[in-house]
């Protein structure tokens, strides 16, 4: 059977500049659908220093799920690089969600 995280990892590499998904989207293209929260829970553990494109991942609804500080820097991040997100932590997910295929 397939490691969860790197599957989830392998994945995450993936998601082009400028574009986001859901947790529910890396899940299911990681071979483990309806496991969205073990992607957010996975995702919250990663180093503060990883390189790994941690903040191109957002919920379902099309919005930063995490809060205070955390909100802040991955609004930063998102918007650095070349992702619009509205003031609260929402982003088109019809125009910057990244569909799983190679860019």
């Amino acid at each position: 059977m397939p490691n969860f995280d790197d599957q989830i990892y392998a994945v995450l590499i993936q998601i082009p500049q400028g574009k986001v998904t859901t947790y529910g989207d890396v899940a299911k293209m990681a071979g483990f659908p309806r496991h969205a929260r073990h992607v957010g829970k996975l995702l919250g553990s990663l180093p503060k220093d990883s390189r790994l494109p941690w903040f191109r991942v957002i919920n379902g609804q099309g919005k930063i799920s995490m809060i205070g500080e955390r909100f802040d820097r991955q609004r930063e991040k998102l918007l650095d690089d070349g992702v619009e997100v509205k003031d609260n932590g929402t982003v088109s997910l019809r125009r910057f969600r990244w569909d799983g295929l190679p860019a």
